[in-house]
């Protein structure tokens, strides 16, 4: 067992002691700012131990919750309690990480601990006693003398969750604390939620990111200030009362084309890279309306696969029926649709590489990126993604390898290149300290849009942003989900033959990041090439091709069908009545990263089936631990990037 193990083993066993009342308990809350209702009549308990998602798109009301909580701001009416108190009297009992970093990044991480740990009065005795168990438990205890603005942004989280926990509170708040963040930090940061639930402590968490949802014990669903729905997961799921279909067809655009026209028999269709995701209400009769509809459309059919509903599904539904899907509204286009040859590359890399003095980020990458074709560049904080796009879009000198954009070889820093091309970097591409309108114009400046067209233009941003008549906010003061909305269209607006996407939709709610890829899907159609990153794994569906870049390299590439099937190894669903104690038993005889808890269930990957699989139910029932299912599932692409991120820092082939 390592430290870390052993750490989270300690851990587990300061369980607080468990009661009936409930650690927080919301009755009838209402904010007002001035005439604007930011939560309207919410109600909710969390009870002691539990993780509750609060989810909810970019204004729902989500961050005036948590500060209200938090004893930050009071409410309009309405009852609020945390461990029995009003928040203010409970503030010593809470703890609260921020949506924004709350760290001081010219500080080392001790010296952010300590000055967390002077605020609360925390004694010098437990100050070392807490830091050193925090910091061992994030792995970050060989760091502890580096500045916080020289971490990634997973391990300034994990920072930030150490200074929260110093108090150790008994209620800890947690808005979005992993946007940005990569999925292998990501999973080892949800895996350090669920030791701390199981030792006892509660926990309310903000995240757009539907996976991240899955790993609480309840939901709630909120919108304009109201919460929608409540349950756990599955229960979630279930009342969506339909079932996916993952159809696999020889002409994807056609297809979803064909199948939408139908909307009385098909709930919701939705293009994922190289396959429809398909919605319906008996998944027999679906699936032959589905096979009829494509036969009288003389497309083929590759194959059909029924899959359970995602939890995506269900917000994206939830809103819908409430009229709150906003609608397409394609780029208003001034040249006509590409007309590139199929196959054409637009994005062409051969042995690229980039050394910063001894260092080399990019190592040898070769890349082919037709004209039409969404292509994703996934992998960890660090792994060299944004570094080759900076190098393609001449921001950074290549150290060597040749680059081909449009056609060119050479003089890639040209005026003329660079308006063909567009590019939405992972910090926000805007200015802060002037408006948004003045921000659209500057850009359509950049990108040399006529001026008889600039407004038009302009308008297009506005409305898919939903800001029509906001246009002379500051832009700083935007939320970031809507910051990344108005990049997205200044990338956009001059019609590029080739886009760069840096972490575009990060921070993004579920809903308007399916608006994001319906407008990339759009482009893709009329023949732009597109360079994607993300650290959002069931969003790189949308990706016709991928690679996966591990310490610089392309450790792997190919549709997301094909990575997910290429997988060696099973991956396995388990569900146990105390799925924590299970998850860390098994952590204990195999490699951490196989084992992964999604709330009550947990996630197994094994290589010898035949052989561990009997080994594993034996450990379990040694220990009286009772598993109510292990079934074998097929590989999610968030599942197959962390197995082949770890296998290649292992050496594994």
């Amino acid at each position: 067992m390592n430290s870390s193990q052993l750490d989270r083993a300690s851990l587990t066993t300061e369980k607080s002691p468990v009661t009936n009342f409930p650690d927080i308990e919301v009755t009838g809350l209402h904010k007002n700012y001035g005439k604007l209702a930011a939560i309207r009549g919410i109600d909710f308990t969390v009870q002691p131990g539990e993780i509750f998602g609060l989810i909810g798109p970019d204004g729902a009301g989500k961050t005036t919750t948590f500060q209200i909580l938090a004893g930050v701001m009071s409410a309009t009416a309405g009852k609020v309690e945390v461990v029995g108190k009003i928040p203010r009297d409970a503030r010593l009992a809470i703890g609260y990480l921020t949506q924004k970093f709350s760290l001081y990044l010219d500080l080392s991480l001790a010296e952010n601990i300590r000055y967390s740990a002077g605020l609360r009065e925390i004694s010098a005795k437990d100050l070392a006693q807490r830091s050193s168990k925090y910091l061992r438990l994030m792995n970050l205890e060989k760091f502890s003398d580096r500045l916080a603005g020289k971490l990634s942004g997973g391990m300034k989280q994990k920072l930030a969750l150490c200074c929260a926990l110093i108090s150790q509170p008994q209620v800890l708040l947690l808005d979005e604390p992993t946007t940005g963040v990569d999925p292998v930090s990501r999973r080892e940061f949800w895996d350090v939620l669920a030791s701390l639930s199981e030792a006892g402590m509660t926990m309310v968490v903000a995240t757009p990111y539907m996976d991240e949802a899955e790993r609480c014990h309840r939901v709630a669903l909120m919108h304009e200030g109201q919460i929608q729905q409540t349950g756990t997961p599955a229960e979630l799921r279930n009342s969506l009362g339909l079932h996916r279909l993952e159809v696999r067809v020889n002409n994807l655009e056609a297809a979803e084309q064909t199948l939408s026209e139908n909307p009385t028999d098909f709930a919701d269709v939705q293009t994922f890279g190289d396959r429809l995701d398909v919605l319906v209400q008996n998944p027999e009769m679906g699936e032959s309306q589905v096979r009829n509809a494509i036969a009288d459309s003389q497309l083929q059919i590759n194959s059909i696969r029924r899959a359970e509903p995602t939890l995506e599904n269900v917000f994206v539904n939830r809103l819908r029926q409430q009229g709150f899907d906003p609608p397409f509204i394609p780029l208003p286009r001034l040249n006509p649709p590409r007309t590139h040859q199929k196959g054409q590359v637009a994005i062409g890399t051969n042995n690229l590489s980039k050394t910063f003095g001894s260092f080399q980020a990019v190592k040898n990458v070769t890349l082919d990126i037709g004209y039409g074709e969404i292509y994703g560049l996934l992998g960890a904080n660090g792994a060299g993604k944004t570094t080759t796009i900076k190098m393609l879009c001449g921001l950074l000198e290549a150290s060597g390898g040749d680059i081909t954009l449009a056609g060119q070889t050479s003089n890639l820093r040209s005026s003329q290149l660079r308006q063909r091309l567009g590019y939405m970097s992972q910090k926000f591409s805007l200015y802060d300290d002037i408006s948004i309108i003045e921000n659209l114009k500057f850009y359509c400046g950049v990108y040399g849009i006529p001026r008889r067209h600039r407004q038009t233009k302009i308008d297009w941003v506005l409305e898919i942003c939903g800001l029509t008549g906001k246009e002379k906010m500051i832009t700083g003061q935007l939320p970031g989900g809507w910051k990344q909305r108005v990049a997205f269209g200044a990338a956009v607006m001059h019609e590029p033959e080739i886009l760069f996407l840096d972490e575009p939709t990060s921070g993004v709610d579920p809903l308007a990041r399916r608006q994001f890829w319906r407008l990339i899907e759009d482009l893709a159609h009329h023949g732009t090439a597109v360079l994607v990153t993300t650290h959002y794994l069931e969003e790189a569906e949308h990706c016709h091709q991928m690679c996966f870049m591990v310490a610089g390299e392309v450790v792997a590439e190919g549709t997301p069908s094909q990575i997910k099937t290429d997988q060696p190894g099973q991956l396995f669903e388990v569900t146990a009545k105390q799925p924590q104690t299970a998850a860390n038993l098994l952590k204990q005889q195999l490699d951490s990263w196989r084992v992964s808890l999604f709330g009550d269930r947990l996630h197994l990957i094994l290589d010898n089936p035949d052989l561990e699989m009997p080994q594993v139910r034996s450990q379990l029932q040694n220990e009286r631990l009772e598993v109510g299912s292990f079934q074998a599932i097929p590989f999610s692409l968030e599942d197959s990037f962390i197995s082949i991120v770890q296998r290649s820092q292992r050496g594994e082939s």
